[in-house]
């Protein structure tokens, strides 16, 4: 694919991004079914029903300015979710997995931010209002996830350490 203008830049940004929305749908239930803390299910299970319909509102964007979404593999996001599933393979105390599992969703979202964050930027700069609009929701709700997972993970964290009696430790103990 030629890169010569705006546009092109455009559309190879959400050709990548519905790949990864896409590799993201077929991931978060094999993540879902891995974890143990109902409200991580729980968030997990609301981002997938939001992950298909940022698949949908992409087919809506590409629709609207002329393309189609298939014909890129997002590799970025295949080797994120590649991490994600050797922590399913590993020994893990349930509740230290769905903590991993957590870190793992993230770094997913860290990655879809910046990718939401450059396709607005393009979209605004082109003046595609009613693109702009859809990829904001988008990038909205990444965000809202992303939030979620973090105060999920210091909760769960906190738990964990308090149950196996490791609070407090590290730089508290003077030992530098």
């Amino acid at each position: 694919m030629s890169l010569d203008t705006l546009h092109d830049l455009m559309v190879h940004e959400l050709k990548d991004l519905y790949s990864a929305e896409k590799q993201l749908v077929s991931a978060l239930p094999k993540m879902i079914k891995a974890t143990t803390t109902p409200e991580l299910k729980e968030a997990f299970t609301t981002h997938l029903e939001q992950t298909k319909e940022q698949v949908v509102r992409l087919e809506q964007i590409m629709e609207m300015i002329g393309g189609s979404p298939r014909g890129m593999k997002c590799k970025g996001m295949e080797g994120l979710l590649e991490e994600a599933s050797s922590l399913l393979e590993e020994d893990a105390d349930p509740e230290v997995l769905d903590v991993a599992l957590i870190g793992a969703a993230q770094r997913v979202e860290h990655y879809e931010i910046a990718a939401y964050g450059a396709a607005c930027a393009l979209a605004s700069s082109m003046q595609h209002n009613d693109v702009l609009t859809l990829l904001e929701l988008t990038l909205s709700e990444e965000l809202e996830t992303d939030a979620l997972l973090a105060a999920l993970a210091e909760e769960l964290s906190e738990a964990i350490a308090a149950r196996d009696g490791q609070e407090a430790m590290g730089v508290a103990d003077g030992n530098d």
